[in-house]
């Protein structure tokens, strides 16, 4: 007796599934035993949201009915499927199954999209790869309405509520080049990291700007106290003009620290090549002191030997010297974490390895969305506290006593 259309052998399809799923091979991609099954749920799905939309316009004064066929080809993780549904003559039939211009159905397979341009690939290059592993064509244009779909992710993640205070706070920019009314221009990307009452590390916010500058540095702060900062203990930052200032606007009580690092790097352009090691040799002890006395003293000596032949290097270590200094009334365990901004460098240097690849970005969406997937990716391993966590805390309880409690 012949079969009725849409009707399947199942006891073949059984052993058809059995021997690929002992091979490994997928059950529902091309050639797959669960393919047709697959196929079928997906047409009676669609059948059946028809049939509920004309049954509740009949309700209507309406003379809306099924018009025929049509086909559509989506594609899935495993694979492409052509799928034959009915439409209605009005054209007032919105499928929820699967959207009137969606193509790609899996989420599994939006995931896997995503994931491979949150670790730095083109989009040329996840074209390729998804040619190569599902022999599917999926053109740019679809990929980047993919991405796309994370920005109200980004949206909604960027206005999150924020603790009210954290213990340590690390700002930076990193720059890249974004294209604009065909034109390439700078664009300042603004990472904010910060270690929680529970020493555990987060991305407080990312800021796309023009530049850098303290002006935008203030609207950034200004929008982490909006959404519920009202303390940073201490806000370790690079020498930005003006920066100090624009913490001390909206976190008056903050201990900033200056970037030693990045202190000496400036220092040395103004250094002739000739004295630089010898310089080093000389600076080493100001900032590598045991107490805040002997660096003092360490830098006198410094600048009685080199503030004549050089005295913009000398002057600007004593003009800054309030906000470089920072970190000695704290213990050797505390110190290396926030005498330089090697902690958001060092994410830095994770996120530049995702965008090392990509020239000019099409746009600041674009320049956003890669740096969130990279922060995504990255963040996974921060999921321990800070080295030596209840030992800084305790420290730092004493030193802000009534600002950061324990229990």
């Amino acid at each position: 007796m012949e079969k009725q259309e849409n009707q399947f052998d199942y006891e073949s399809i059984k052993k058809q599934a059995l021997e690929q799923f002992r091979s490994g091979k997928s059950l529902t991609g091309k050639g797959g035993a669960f393919a047709p099954l697959f196929k079928q749920f997906l047409e009676a799905a669609l059948q059946s949201e028809l049939e509920q939309h004309l049954s509740e316009e009949q309700l209507q004064p309406t003379t809306n009915r099924k018009n025929g066929k049509v086909s559509k080809t989506v594609k899935t993780g495993d694979g492409e499927i052509e799928l034959v549904t009915s439409r209605d003559r009005n054209g007032s039939f919105e499928p929820e199954i699967i959207k009137k211009r969606e193509t790609i159905l899996a989420d599994s397979l939006q995931d896997r999209i995503i994931g491979m341009y949150g670790i730095g690939m083109s989009l040329r290059d996840i074209s390729n790869h998804i040619k190569e592993m599902y022999d599917m064509d999926i053109s740019h244009d679809t990929l980047s309405s993919i991405t796309e779909r994370i920005m109200p992710l980004i949206k909604e993640w960027q206005s999150r509520p924020l603790d009210e205070l954290y213990c340590i706070v690390w700002m930076d920019a990193i720059h890249y080049k974004v294209k604009e009314q065909g034109k390439v221009k700078s664009r300042a990307v603004y990472n904010i990291l910060g270690i929680d009452k529970e020493g555990k590390k987060g991305l407080l916010g990312v800021y796309v700007s023009e530049n850098e500058g303290a002006n935008f540095w203030l609207s950034v702060l200004t929008d982490l106290n909006n959404r519920g900062l009202k303390d940073i203990l201490i806000a370790c930052i690079d020498n930005l003009n003006g920066f100090e200032q624009a913490i001390a606007g909206i976190f008056p009580q903050t201990e900033v620290q200056s970037c030693v690092i990045h202190q000496i790097r400036n220092s040395l352009k103004y250094v002739a090549s000739k004295d630089q090691k010898e310089f080093l040799a000389e600076l080493k002890p100001v900032y590598k002191a045991a107490t805040k006395d002997l660096a003092e003293l360490n830098l006198e000596k410094l600048s009685e030997k080199w503030s004549k032949k050089y005295p913009v290097v000398i002057k600007s270590w004593q003009d800054n010297w309030h906000k470089l200094s920072t970190y000695f009334k704290y213990t050797e365990d505390i110190r290396p974490i926030i005498y330089t901004t090697n902690t958001i460098e060092g994410f830095h240097r994770q996120v530049r390895k995702v965008t090392k690849n990509k020239g000019a970005f099409p746009s600041d969406d674009a320049l956003l969305k890669l740096v969130y997937l990279a922060y995504k990716n990255i963040s996974k391993k921060w999921t321990q506290p800070l080295q030596n966590r209840s030992l800084t805390v305790s420290q730092l309880a004493i030193h802000f006593a009534g600002r950061l409690t324990l229990m």
